[in-house]
């Protein structure tokens, strides 16, 4: 559990600079370079996120039971998963989806991690999940108090249909194979 929580400190450390500095952030740019600072987040959020990967499997051999999900909460996970890669696409394909999801990344990271707290009742489920419900949704907060830096990309009407149809695709993949070989959960 250890690996778990260090994991999560260091990923979130990193991805909440903005929400907590911003001109710290923009001072550090200016300072080291926009490619040295891009490389410092890179490294520390790959770095958190091997520990995040290593402390939950880890935590899942012994398990710590916080709640008993019933089985049809299941259905709603499922339900829920549906809008995740989508919105996740959405998030680099610029177009009315992106438009009115505002934030669709962490729009998708909020579905996810609502999603799986309510599949998923460990301790580690709710550590994990949780703090990931809580950072997007403090960070979608601190968005509206932020001058938001432009996502490069061309608009087209076509990227909505990408996203939708290609993680909707990315779902099925998910849901029929790639959540039991990845995860060691079957979906189906």
């Amino acid at each position: 559990m250890t690996y778990l929580v260090i994991g999560l400190v260091l990923f979130f450390a990193i991805h909440s600079v903005s929400i907590i500095n911003e001109n710290w952030r923009d001072g550090m740019v200016d300072r080291i370079g926009l490619v040295p600072w891009k490389g410092l987040y890179t490294l520390v959020s790959l770095g958190g996120f091997v520990l995040i990967c290593y402390g939950y499997g880890a935590a899942r051999l012994e398990p710590i039971v916080l709640y008993s999900p019933p089985v049809w909460t299941r259905h709603i996970t499922m339900a829920l998963m549906l809008f995740v890669f989508p919105l996740f696409l959405a998030a680099n394909l610029p177009g009315r989806l992106k438009t009115v999801a505002k934030q669709p990344l962490l729009a998708a990271t909020k579905f996810w991690a609502l999603a799986h707290l309510l599949a998923n009742g460990t301790l580690a489920d709710v550590l994990l999940f949780g703090s990931f419900l809580a950072w997007a949704v403090v960070d979608r907060i601190s968005m509206k108090h932020r001058t938001q830096r432009p996502i490069p990309g061309l608009a087209s009407p076509y990227n909505d249909v990408i996203a939708v149809v290609v993680g909707l695709a990315i779902y099925a993949v998910f849901v029929v194979w790639g959540h039991a070989a990845l995860f060691g959960v079957g979906l189906v």
